[in-house]
């Protein structure tokens, strides 16, 4: 209970602090002071698009762990492309982010077989954890590469690292670890459930 009791107070903030912003906006929209100022309503239309994207996501997010933890949920593999989805990502998260971030992208292999939409938010997943767990500036990695059975896929960063006692424990579900430390010096939050929808997509991916 001791355990469970800050992980609600956290996701409620979580589900409260996008649908405060929505609203916010909402009644900004309707009291009609932006309709005359086009450029600062565009600038709150996109806060509310940036918050709706936010809340969806981590509702997504809970409901694929939920059905993922009881096979409930199959992954659609065929052969895809890693190249158009990373380069993808990339651009997403250069327009987005405040701090400066240095792609460096080598892949050796053309295809993956694998789920093309979950292996698109895995992916990131991994790059918004190394954005939000670094300093000023963060250079992401990003490479491919084959063995006899897999594609392996690799997402290094430069960012704060995890200790080894962390590494243990950061893919259980609302496992935050080291990011509650971090979250008071660096800005970063969160409850735990990023790492472990990449661990249980992953394993659904037989990999």
């Amino acid at each position: 209970m001791n355990k469970i009791s800050p992980i609600c107070e956290d996701f409620s903030y979580a589900m409260v602090q996008p649908l405060s912003t929505i609203m916010m906006v909402q009644d900004m929209f309707k009291s009609g002071r932006l309709d005359t100022r086009p450029e600062i309503k565009n600038k709150y239309m996109s806060i509310a698009k940036r918050a709706t994207e936010h809340l969806f996501t981590l509702i997504n997010k809970i409901v694929t762990i939920s059905k993922l933890e009881n096979y409930k949920l199959e992954m659609n593999r065929t052969e895809v492309e890693p190249t158009p989805i990373i380069e993808k990502l990339t651009e997403k998260f250069k327009s987005n982010v405040q701090k400066p971030v240095n792609f460096i992208i080598s892949l050796q292999t053309k295809t993956a077989y694998a789920d093309n939409d979950y292996l698109g938010k895995v992916i990131s997943n991994l790059i918004d954890n190394a954005i939000k767990y670094s300093k000023e500036s963060v250079e992401i990695n990003i490479t491919s590469e084959e063995s006899e059975c897999y594609t392996i896929l690799k997402v290094c960063d430069n960012g704060l690292g995890i200790s080894e006692a962390d590494q243990k424990v950061i893919l259980q579900k609302y496992e935050r670890a080291t990011a509650a430390k971090r979250s008071c010096k660096n800005g970063a939050s969160g409850f735990g459930l990023g790492l472990n929808f990449v661990d249980q997509v992953i394993k659904a991916h037989e990999g």
